[in-house]
């Protein structure tokens, strides 16, 4: 498989995969799965899988920056964390698009931290962002307006916290190692997760079989679109190539809502035409917003 093919195939899978696991959490929370159960299981799960990038190698570990793992791994449980309170509580149709928010927080906190001017074109984008969460935000009704609030802040959260995950993946994983930092990374996210289990509105054994099912479905689906995807880019480069197609999981996530959403159990579909349309169209502009800072920023 040329580079190129794999630039493309593997982040479009993974913008796929997303979306299908977003529907998934929020079906498994319809059997009464809350929000931290859901991080704590797919957060365990993601440990196990990332558990094999082990094999990749790396160079000999140096206790005296153990410190940057660590601090990674926290950018990871706030994103996990509010990711999945944004898809069991808010709505995917609107949730997955404002998480692609993600690479426009990584284009202008980079140069903050490395000193450079942020470009005319950034500023742009996050005009298009704002539009574009303009008509996400666009009902018919004020029915429902509180979990599309949810959707579009915790949803943000999420973004500001992986842009920084991201932001720290790029600056020290070359020092580690794909295949030291981040199995260091899950693991230490797996242990801050034990945390969860205090928010918890019942033990994991009160979760029926048919939410385990579905929670488990998401937890695989989640995991695996981001080892796609991250392989990717340890093994390609090109981050530019692969987050333009990934981004593309925002006007996915409409789509799959508005054909496949019902199979999921999942009932944004039914809101109607008019209101699905607002959101595709919010969705183009945050992509358009996004291959503008890629391209352009």
């Amino acid at each position: 498989m040329s580079p190129l093919t794999a630039l493309v195939l593997f982040p479009a899978a993974a913008a796929v995969l997303f979306p299908l696991a977003a529907m998934a959490f929020k079906r498994s929370s319809q059997f009464g799965v809350d929000s931290w159960q859901t991080a704590f299981v797919a957060n365990m799960v993601g440990a196990v899988l990332y558990s094999f990038l082990w094999v990749l190698g790396g160079p000999p570990i140096r206790v005296d920056v153990w410190w940057q793992p660590m601090l990674i791994a926290v950018c990871l449980f706030g994103g996990m964390t509010t990711q999945f309170i944004a898809f069991n509580r808010g709505e995917v149709s609107v949730a997955v698009p404002v998480m692609g928010m993600k690479i426009l927080v990584v284009a202008f906190l980079t140069p903050l931290l490395v000193g450079e001017e942020v470009r005319p074109f950034l500023w742009l984008s996050a005009l298009l962002s704002v539009i574009g969460v303009t008509f996400l935000n666009w009902r018919s009704s004020s029915r429902g307006q509180r979990s599309v609030s949810i959707a579009i802040t915790a949803g943000c959260a999420a973004a500001v916290c992986f842009g920084t995950f991201d932001i720290l993946v790029q600056k020290w994983g070359r020092e580690w190692g794909a295949g030291r930092l981040l199995p260091f990374v899950f693991w230490i996210n797996g242990v801050l997760s034990f945390v969860c289990i205090k928010g918890f509105k019942a033990p994991l054994s009160s979760i029926p079989r048919a939410g385990w099912k579905w929670l488990l479905l998401g937890s695989s689906l989640v995991s695996l679109q981001s080892i796609l995807f991250i392989g990717c880019l340890a093994t390609y480069g090109q981050a530019t190539r692969a987050n333009i197609t990934y981004s593309a999981r925002g006007l996915i996530s409409v789509f799959l809502v508005w054909t496949i959403g019902h199979h999921f159990g999942n009932a944004e579909g039914s809101l109607g035409a008019r209101v699905l349309l607002f959101r595709y169209v919010g969705a183009a502009c945050m992509f358009a917003a996004i291959v503008m800072a890629v391209w352009r920023g």
